[in-house]
């Protein structure tokens, strides 16, 4: 009787193993929307790219990716908020050097370390600054700024946030080229480049893409890029190092980040997906149109990465003195 028993109890569990099996493949991840946290305003060329591959894993993930802009505090309300988030691979950052690295430099109360919170998926591409000016300010080079700066007034310059990668290379040009400047913080690229326009401020020192259409068009000025070389949608607008200043570079750089401990399958098919979308006709269309370069790469690539970015700037922040 007992050995009939256990041999009825054993068929029942693998029957109920067999009709569980199906319900275990389907929560299979992703089994429901996914969000990424794009934390600056809508409109900028960093949300475009965002938006860009949320339609592309979208399209080859079975599930949704939305983008979810939660701007402010120079990216850090949304890098916290996916910091807090579940690691269970449905809550995503979309980040550029500041929440994802430099932010740690410069805000004193920080509520996430970038490098212990989040998980690192991949370096998606790389873009310029650009030091733009509005339409009516008179000058055209760099050069010209620096004397006008030196002998009329203190100008402003529109960044993408406190502490972005922007407003460090803001300051660190207005050392460089000794002069003073007022760095005005917005909540993304978008509301800066519309406050340029509308002539509210002198200047943007910010990611070149959203600004690739209006200095085309002259509705802005493009007075250099903070690359090496110069940009290929803006071959005329020369380097901050070719204007004399030898050494000065900033990349602004896009990169997808999860919560810290989100599966490493997870974290790995996210990035083959996305170097997929590189690699292919898409990825390379949405690269031309947003005037960026990609790079792609592993995981241990990105942190890499960060480490680098972290120990390239800390002197710099630290004798600039910025401070949040």
């Amino acid at each position: 009787m007992t050995q009939l028993m256990s041999r009825r109890m054993a068929l029942g569990l693998g029957a109920a193993g067999l009709l569980a099996a199906p319900a275990v493949r389907a929560q299979a991840w992703p089994s429901r929307t996914v969000t990424i946290i794009m934390p600056f305003a809508a409109g900028s060329g960093t949300d475009l790219l965002a938006r860009a591959v949320a339609q592309h894993l979208s399209e080859t993930q079975g599930q949704r990716f939305i983008v979810d802009n939660r701007p402010g505090a120079g990216g850090n309300i949304g890098a916290a908020l996916v910091a807090r988030a579940a690691p269970d691979g449905y809550t995503l950052l979309f980040g550029t050097p500041g929440p994802l690295a430099n932010n740690k430099l410069t805000y004193r109360n920080l509520t996430y370390d970038p490098e212990k919170s989040l998980a690192p998926i991949v370096l998606i591409a790389k873009s310029p600054l650009v030091v733009a000016a509005k339409a009516a300010l008179p000058v055209r080079s760099i050069a010209e700024l620096a004397t006008l700066a030196r002998a009329n007034r203190n100008l402003t310059a529109g960044v993408p946030g406190n502490g972005t990668l922007g407003h460090i290379a803001a300051l660190l040009l207005a050392r460089e080229l000794r002069f003073e400047l007022t760095a005005v913080p917005y909540r993304g690229s978008s509301e800066v480049l519309s406050d340029l326009l509308g002539g509210q401020i002198d200047l943007a020192v910010d990611f070149l893409p959203t600004y690739v259409q209006a200095a085309q068009d002259g509705r802005v000025r493009a007075l250099a890029v903070t690359t090496a070389q110069r940009a290929a949608d803006l071959p005329m607008v020369e380097t901050v190092q070719e204007a004399g200043f030898r050494g000065f570079e900033a990349s602004a750089w896009y990169a997808l980040a999860a919560p810290a401990g989100t599966p490493p399958e997870i974290v790995n098919g996210l990035n083959a997906a996305i170097n997929a979308f590189l690699q292919g006709p898409k990825g390379a269309e949405a690269m031309a149109r947003l005037s960026m370069q990609p790079v792609g790469g592993t995981p241990a690539d990105l942190r890499a990465f960060i480490t680098a970015e972290l120990r390239r700037w800390e002197p710099v922040v630290r004798e600039a003195n910025i401070v949040m």
